[in-house]
């Protein structure tokens, strides 16, 4: 290569000639233009660069500031929040970033907000004379137990008697009962028990005040017209029949002898029957805070019956509703409610009530019988068929060829998938959030389940012990920990 002599280096006045004449020719000016396109393009990036710097400090100081907060209103913790949410930054590496924290609480709930700051140095901005950029990061979260109105609806049918079922459920529903009532809960939560089979028992309590149509003292079950499971309320103006007491279960072969058992009266019947003695633990109790209570009873269940999903969660909506008040008040000015809760259930728009149905179910609707009318319209008749098994009877006394007039089928599984369709959307319109359990179900059954669901997210499918888990996160989801901003 050439070396560049004096006499041919380039010098200023040459290269001031050469810049004249890029600017006077076309091609200079694109080159002149191309090279301030350059310049501008790196001034972007530079900023771009340090702007995404910028956004990876606050997302990573905002998650802490969250995590923080969240941890620190959590009403289950006894350590000092403001201490807590400070610890959390500090184990961050970021303790120098709180600016400061607040902290409100009361007898039910917590609020912890958290403002923290970081300043970071800029990389390409200081060229443009920002040499800083600030990092702020805002969290508030609140874990706030309102005022909530719990119906646990749950099944006792017969097939509850497998696989330990029965003793899984207790297990279970017990852990539930201790977690929503807790001491610091009082007064805000209360909880109906609502056990049903093949029916459900109201119990005397609630069977006295509706309009029944009352042809028998030994149980305490209300017919309900399907057309009532559009709505969430029960019609308290109506006139109601109430349901026959009989057994349609297969009688038993005990020793080889056929047995007029009726330990599975359709309704679950009620008091000292025909030498037998029956505990009322299958009756609904209604707005309760008593965990021991209500374990109690929980412990006493029996498996028994057929499945009538619809009719358990009929009664576990409709005394969510406001026009159940009325028996409500008149069980607490009695006795048999608290009486915190004697203005319940709340109206259905208000902010600080939760209304929520936990319905579980181990199987599917199942068909159920009754008597027709003309062989249950005399009081001769209803006594008959409080002291015969049906079937046990038609065997023994009645031909083959008519048994068949002796009863028909009032539901059948279908039907009972669709009346409990119809409720829970009735439910799900009046704001009441429905959690379902499928334990140990068919696939049919876990639809129907889902389907009940306020969202899949409500819905468990569970197997054994799974159950004791599917309760447990149901009562902590409604002790709501929630973050707000």
């Amino acid at each position: 290569m050439k070396r560049m002599t004096r006499e041919n280096r380039l010098t200023a006045g040459d290269l001031l000639a050469l810049s004249r004449h890029f600017s006077k020719t076309e091609d200079g000016s694109i080159t002149i233009f191309a090279c301030f396109m350059v310049v501008i393009m790196m001034m972007i990036g530079g900023i771009g660069v340090d702007m995404m710097r910028h956004e990876m400090e606050r997302t990573r100081l905002q998650a802490v500031s969250d995590r923080a907060v969240l941890a620190a209103a959590d009403l289950d913790q006894t350590l000092d929040p403001e201490a807590v949410v400070r610890d959390y930054f500090a184990k961050s590496g970021m303790a120098d970033y709180v600016s400061a924290v607040n902290v409100d609480e009361g007898l039910n709930y917590r609020t912890v907000t958290v403002d923290a700051t970081n300043t970071i140095k800029t990389q390409f901005m200081d060229t443009l004379g920002v040499e800083n950029l600030s990092v702020p990061a805002y969290a508030k979260a609140e874990e706030k137990i309102q005022k909530v109105e719990i119906s646990l609806v749950v099944d006792i049918s017969g097939s509850m008697n497998n696989n330990n079922k029965m003793q899984n459920l207790k297990n279970a529903a017990g852990v539930f009962v201790d977690t929503v009532l807790k001491p610091e809960n009082e007064d805000l939560i209360s909880v109906s028990l609502i056990p049903y089979s093949e029916h459900v028992n109201a119990g005397p309590g609630i069977f006295d005040q509706l309009n029944v149509n009352q042809v028998h003292p030994w149980s305490h079950c209300v017919e309900i017209p399907d057309s009532e499971f559009s709505s969430a309320n029960f019609d308290i103006n109506r006139s109601y029949d109430q349901m026959q007491h009989f057994q349609w279960n297969s009688y038993s072969i005990e020793s080889g002898n056929q047995q007029n058992t009726l330990h599975d009266t359709v309704c679950p019947q009620n008091g000292n029957l025909n030498s037998h003695t029956y505990e009322n633990y299958e009756a609904i109790t209604a707005f309760s805070q008593n965990a021991a209570a209500l374990k109690a009873q929980i412990n006493k269940f029996k498996p028994r019956s057929g499945t009538s999903i619809f009719l358990g969660m009929k009664w576990g909506v409709g005394m969510l509703q406001p026009n159940f008040r009325p028996i409500i008040t008149t069980l607490s000015n009695s006795g048999k409610v608290d009486a915190a809760f004697s203005n319940r259930p709340s109206a259905t728009n208000d902010p600080e009530t939760l209304k929520t149905v936990i319905l579980m179910t181990d199987g599917q609707n199942d068909r159920s019988m009754r008597i027709p009318d003309w062989y249950y319209n005399s009081d001769s008749e209803i006594m008959h068929w409080s002291r015969y098994n049906l079937q046990y009877y038609m065997n023994r006394y009645v031909n083959y060829y008519y048994r068949s007039d002796f009863y028909y089928e009032k539901y059948n599984a279908s039907q009972g998938d669709n009346l409990l369709d119809s409720i829970c959307d009735a439910a799900k319109e009046a704001r009441i959030v429905i959690w379902s359990i499928g334990f140990e179900v068919t696939d049919h059954g876990a639809d129907v389940m889902r389907n009940c669901a306020s969202s899949p997210s409500h819905f468990f499918r569970v197997e054994g012990v799974e159950i004791e888990d599917a309760f447990e996160a149901i009562a902590r989801q409604i002790n709501q920990l929630r973050l707000t901003q």
